[in-house]
């Protein structure tokens, strides 16, 4: 049986007032509509979306590919420095006001370098931004973009290696993963490891198990993002399980990207009840209107998820973090389970 209404009402304010944690998380992707909207307008409009309504319906798809021409059509508008600072500050605003008060975030410096932007410059203006929020404790994540390649990658990857000192404490990889496959960049992702950055990769989204196999066997990554379809292999469920790995799930990102046709059909609760180590996360929430807080609602309304079950999924997610500290993650874990709004309202 699904929420009953009032119980539904109170457990969305819970939700809301928790601290919350992110894994899985675009930069490029979270830009709340209103900040868009400006940067829309700061280049003159545009006739497909005249007015800020028109712009949201754009922000809807029929099919992954669908999803990825608007994200670059989007993208368009990130022209300089001034506006990635413009839109971190924004996020960041945008996750305090939903308690997000961790954050690792993905940021794709290769699909910027037309703009003359840098790896560097472009993690310093973000950081800027972040800077101008305070009580939310923000990463950088580079993202490799699999779609210019290995050598591109590579190159993206030493620049990263350049601006640590912005927060940037790993590498990820999006893009057209049912084109460009995990193995030819297995040799970019040991030189991170020698680098010593943690690895993700997007894999099992939109191609097949082969796809988390190939990011467990040939890339040796550290947490994947998605795994949607690993469960069409039972011995990978049964390897994802005995490895413990690390699982970025965003059930209504693949909804929205039709990966998934609907929330009920999401094997988010297969994969928790198979003991997998899951966290949830929104992805691309400035593109699929989502929050944290529906992430989690969903849980418990489709599938029955208990308070404490919200409550160790984001244990999970601070668990499974990149924070660079000397000791464990204890202390942010500590910080969390303090807080005043952790407790189930009596």
């Amino acid at each position: 049986m699904a929420i009953h209404q009032y119980d539904k009402s109170r457990m969305a304010q819970w939700i809301h007032n928790l601290p919350k944690a992110e894994l899985h998380l675009h930069l490029e992707g979270a830009i709340p509509l209103g900040a868009l909207w400006e940067l829309i307008q700061k280049y003159g409009g545009d006739p497909s979306t005249p007015t800020k309504e028109a712009l949201r319906d754009r922000l809807t798809y029929d099919t992954f590919p669908d999803f990825i021409e608007t994200w670059i059509w989007k993208n368009g508008f990130l022209r300089t420095y001034d506006d990635f600072q413009f839109i971190a500050k924004a996020i960041a605003e945008d996750l305090l006001g939903q308690n997000i008060l961790y954050a690792e975030m993905f940021f794709s410096p290769s699909r910027f370098s037309e703009h003359g932007l840098t790896t560097t410059g472009l993690a310093q203006a973000i950081r800027s931004g972040f800077d101008k929020v305070a009580g939310v404790e923000l990463w950088l994540i580079a993202d490799l973009v699999r779609d210019h390649g290995p050598i591109r990658a590579e190159q993206t990857l030493e620049e990263a290696a350049d601006a640590r000192e912005f927060g940037i404490v790993g590498v990820g990889m999006g893009g057209s993963e049912h084109l460009h496959p995990p193995k030819p960049f297995a040799k970019v992702y040991a030189k991170a490891r020698r680098l010593g950055f943690k690895t993700s990769v997007h894999a099992g989204e939109a191609a097949g198990p082969q796809s988390v196999w190939g990011a467990l066997q040939d890339l040796e990554v550290d947490r994947i993002g998605h795994a949607t379809r690993a469960r069409e292999d039972i011995a990978l469920l049964e390897h994802l399980e005995k490895e413990a790995t690390p699982l970025e799930l965003c059930p209504l990102s693949n909804v929205a990207t039709g990966v998934i046709p609907s929330y009920k059909d999401h094997p988010v609760h297969q994969y928790w009840q198979h003991g997998l180590n899951i966290t949830i996360n929104t992805d691309d929430p400035g593109m699929f209107h989502n929050h944290l807080t529906d992430e989690y609602m969903g849980l418990m309304d489709h599938f029955h998820f208990a308070p404490d079950d919200i409550r160790q999924l984001i244990l999970n997610a601070l668990e499974c973090s990149w924070r660079p500290t000397n000791g464990p993650q204890s202390s942010l874990t500590k910080q969390f389970q303090s807080h005043p709004n952790w407790k189930l309202p009596q």
